[in-house]
């Protein structure tokens, strides 16, 4: 499986960022965005309240995918801890198998890819294959990174895990017995506050079409995002 180096896990952030940016910076050309090209692929005259409704359950759809981040990010923070989750180095000092883990060995990156696929529907036809497809791959190099640290530092305990949890498309049923570990979702909550965020703007959105609410719950969620960094990087100096 492919690898990310060293650098790309580090700059994660910014990998994905530039991936969304890309993608919202192509042009929309004359179907404006993917949401509308899809509903007038599906047969929807254009003008109609059919095609309307269509449109408008696209991206209700799309700020569901992003709600089901938030919380899919925010169950796993409980059990990683938000510390781990945003830091810079790669964490293989233990394997965590509980909450979402139990069926699911990355959710943060299934997280990630339904993140991508709710905001794409807002971007141009070319620019949401972009996000998509962009995410996917980064997604897939930063499993192959951490996965190849896990499998050097845990041996046969790792190998163990992936024989029964399924990388990343879930399992129905938890494939672990609980052990027991108590989630703290306090920090998790925080730690997420600013997917949360683009979880928030995108279902104002939904309900005003107003794309100005997008833009200031994004901003209040990188600026969430910013000071806890900062927070984390004091309490380790």
């Amino acid at each position: 499986m492919m690898r990310a180096t060293l650098f790309e896990f580090r700059n994660r952030f910014w990998f994905i960022g530039a991936v969304f940016g890309a993608g919202f910076s192509i042009p929309r050309g004359a179907d404006n965005v993917a949401a509308i090209a899809i509903a007038r692929a599906a047969g929807f005259q254009p003008d109609s309240h059919a095609f309307d409704i269509a449109v408008r359950s696209m991206f209700a759809f799309g700020a569901l995918l992003a709600i089901a981040c938030g919380a899919l990010r925010t169950w796993a923070s409980a059990y990683l801890t938000s510390n781990v989750i945003h830091d810079h180095a790669i964490r293989s000092e233990t394997i965590v198998a509980d909450g979402p883990y139990r069926r699911v060995r990355n959710p943060l990156y299934l997280a990630l890819i339904l993140l991508a696929t709710g905001f794409a529907l807002l971007a141009g036809p070319i620019g949401a294959v972009v996000i998509v497809l962009g995410i996917v791959i980064i997604v897939a190099r930063l499993i192959g990174r951490e996965e190849a640290e896990l499998a050097k530092e845990r041996g046969a305990q790792f190998e163990a895990f992936c024989n029964v949890v399924p990388r990343i498309v879930p399992a129905v049923f938890p494939r672990l017995p609980a052990s027991g570990a108590k989630p703290k979702w306090g920090q998790a909550f925080l730690g997420e506050l600013f997917i949360w965020g683009f979880a928030c703007g995108l279902t104002a959105f939904v309900i005003t079409l107003d794309a100005t609410w997008i833009l200031g719950f994004s901003i209040a969620g990188f600026a969430a995002y910013f000071i806890q960094l900062w927070f984390a990087r004091k309490r380790k100096a």
